[in-house]
């Protein structure tokens, strides 16, 4: 069975990893997913058909128009025959230029049409996707899937199936048309498809190859350029601009030396068709020149055979087109349906039912969790523990002890690998994520902002709440006073990724936005670490209202903001090795003494006992 890992690793290599029965098979789906509009589809196709009539009706027009023209100026004969012509000529252009136009419409529309549901069915997709595929995907990634490989999608209809539905017909009802009049001269007048048609598609195929390269090449350049203005003072402190000089010039000479090599095969090959096809028209005219001072054929023939040609030159130098958007829908497709169909771990179970709150109790049942691709060594292992309504419960442990893995495994950011997790008996895998996620709030270490204003950060979760709550939520949070003193108070945009706030500003409004939930469970994952001590005592005099009514658990590394937890729960290795409040813990004189001594009475005895407790 293929992993989730596994796809997602063929997912993002950009340069290969989609094998040719993928492809096809991303053919063969796109193609079904057009005709789920078959008004404009079918349209498309018609329309097609009739523009290709139209189009091979003008030579021979313009034959019969030579030949009128010559009888006229030979023997003055009368000139309604070659107007009847003209006006059907000029009938006929300006219903191929008609029905060209319905052709690019309806193709274009299904194309932006699919793009828009594929675009949806993308995003929906994100969002339901567990932590485990982020934490090993990179956005940029997500992103490029979402933009570059929908776009090679979006085109397909109308630069492939139309374009080859348009070629086949143009190019073999007009050789037809052209050898029945004269095999020698069809012959000849075809002779430039088969080379221009394979340098076309050579050179659509290796600009296709290099396109992929470039795009890696440019995204080196910018993500050194990115480096650069994040990290703009160190580089400025260490008098380091001639080196960030130096690593820009050799990102962007690469691109460079890839874009000169891209006009190169253009070049060549847009050469090699155009020396094709004059070599072709001078046979032609050599050939046929010599026919009509024979007389074997008219004047009108031999043009009707040179317009064929400059009607077909530009359709077979774009078969390249064609191939080129077959080879990019094939892996662009593959790949995007590759993450579509990547099945979802951590989900709804079959008949779930809401999570019903009613004591408010959590209970840890020798929980396990191991990362994937991490084998048998497992995050956090047998951990067990029940905490009541109005209970706090402080987690602490040495950096990497399992601590916001632990608290990622309530509200199912992971599913546990062994052991339950359930909430008024309940398991959580056993009802619905969205109640889970309801129930358990958790204000994480990263306070990520969105670029709104305040008001709207901190109304996140209930957009439409009204203005006392948010202040009171703010309030509790020790944000409201700073709030006030901003011009636009509330309404202040915050900026892109809070960057107009400093870090404790940021953690403050993420404890004021979780808050706003009401949840049964309440999680601070290390997240007063940027707030100063006052602060922080304040906002836990002030949270003492809402811990009395759900579970609360904090983690953190400093004791002082959590010593007044009912219980404290000490993780070493991903394990619980001491447990009981505050005073409990300080008489057992281990590990959590030693840290307490440590953060207290920060000297080197402190540190040998903390030796000798382990």
């Amino acid at each position: 069975m293929t992993t989730q890992t596994e796809l997602s690793d063929r997912m993002f290599r950009r340069t290969g990893g989609v094998d040719r029965q993928q492809g096809l098979g991303a053919i063969t789906r796109i193609t079904k997913m057009a005709f789920r509009y078959p008004g404009r589809a079918i349209l498309a196709m018609v329309a097609t058909i009739a523009a290709v009539a139209m189009q091979l009706s003008i030579p021979v027009l313009l034959g019969r128009a030579v030949d009128l023209t010559q009888a006229i100026a030979a023997e003055a004969a009368d000139p309604g025959p070659l107007i009847t012509v003209a006006l059907t000529l000029l009938g006929v252009s300006v219903l191929r230029g008609l029905f060209t136009l319905a052709q690019n419409y309806s193709a274009e529309s299904v194309g932006h049409a699919l793009a828009r549901d594929l675009r949806g069915a993308i995003y929906d997709k994100i969002q339901r996707l567990p932590f485990s595929f982020h934490d090993r995907t990179h956005s940029g990634d997500l992103i490029t899937v979402g933009m570059l490989d929908l776009e090679g999608v979006r085109m397909y209809f109308s630069t492939a199936l139309v374009r080859t539905v348009l070629l086949a017909l143009l190019i073999g009802f007009g050789a037809w048309q052209l050898i029945s009049t004269d095999p020698l001269m069809g012959v000849l007048a075809l002779s430039f498809v088969p080379f221009a048609a394979w340098r076309s598609s050579v050179m659509q195929l290796t600009l296709r190859r290099t396109w992929l390269v470039l795009q890696e090449k440019l995204g080196v350049l910018s993500q050194v350029m990115e480096e650069n203005l994040a990290g703009i003072r160190v580089v400025r402190a260490f008098a380091a601009a001639n080196h960030e000089m130096d690593k820009f010039d050799r990102a962007s000479k690469m691109a460079l030396d890839l874009s000169h090599e891209r006009v190169d095969v253009r070049v060549k090959s847009t050469s090699a068709m155009t020396l094709a096809f004059f070599t072709a028209m001078g046979l032609v005219l050599l050939v046929g020149g010599r026919r009509v001072a024979a007389g074997e054929i008219t004047v009108g023939t031999l043009a009707e055979f040179l317009t064929f040609m400059t009607i077909l030159q530009m359709p077979v130098r774009q078969l390249g087109l064609m191939v080129n958007a077959y080879a990019r829908a094939s892996t662009c497709g593959a790949r995007l349906f590759l993450l579509l169909d990547m099945p979802v771990e951590i989900d709804d179970a079959p008949d779930a039912k809401p999570l019903e709150i009613t004591e408010g109790t959590l209970k840890l049942e020798n929980v396990g969790f191991a990362y994937p691709g991490t084998g048998e060594q497992k995050a956090v292992a047998g951990i067990g523990f029940e905490a009541r309504r109005g209970e706090t419960i402080g987690i602490v442990g040495p950096p990497g002890s399992g601590k916001t893995t632990l608290m990622h495994l309530i509200p199912r950011y992971y599913d546990a690998s062994d052991g339950a997790i359930s909430i008024d008996g309940q398991d959580i895998r056993e009802v619905t994520l969205s109640s889970v996620r309801q129930a358990v709030a958790v204000v994480q270490q990263d306070s990520f902002l969105f670029t709104t204003s305040i008001e709207n950060n901190i109304a996140y979760a209930h957009p439409r709440t009204d203005a006392r709550r948010i202040r009171g939520v703010s309030e509790s949070a020790q944000l409201h006073d700073y709030v006030l003193g901003l011009p636009r108070q509330y309404s202040t945009i915050v900026g892109e990724r809070g960057v107009s706030l400093s870090g404790g500003q940021r953690q403050r409004l993420s404890i004021a936005r979780t808050l706003m939930m009401e949840p049964a469970v309440l999680i601070f994952d290390d997240s007063t670490a940027a707030i100063d001590a006052g602060t922080e005592s304040r906002i836990r005099a002030a949270l003492r209202k809402y811990a009395s009514s759900r579970v609360t658990l904090i983690v953190a590394h400093r004791l002082a903001s959590l010593m007044h937890a009912d219980r404290i729960v000490f993780l070493e290795n991903g394990r619980i090795v001491e447990q009981g409040n505050h005073e409990e813990l300080l008489a057992l004189g281990g590990r959590y003494k030693a840290l307490h001594d440590l953060q207290m009475r920060p000297d080197g005895d402190v540190l040998d006992e903390m030796e000798d407790a382990r």
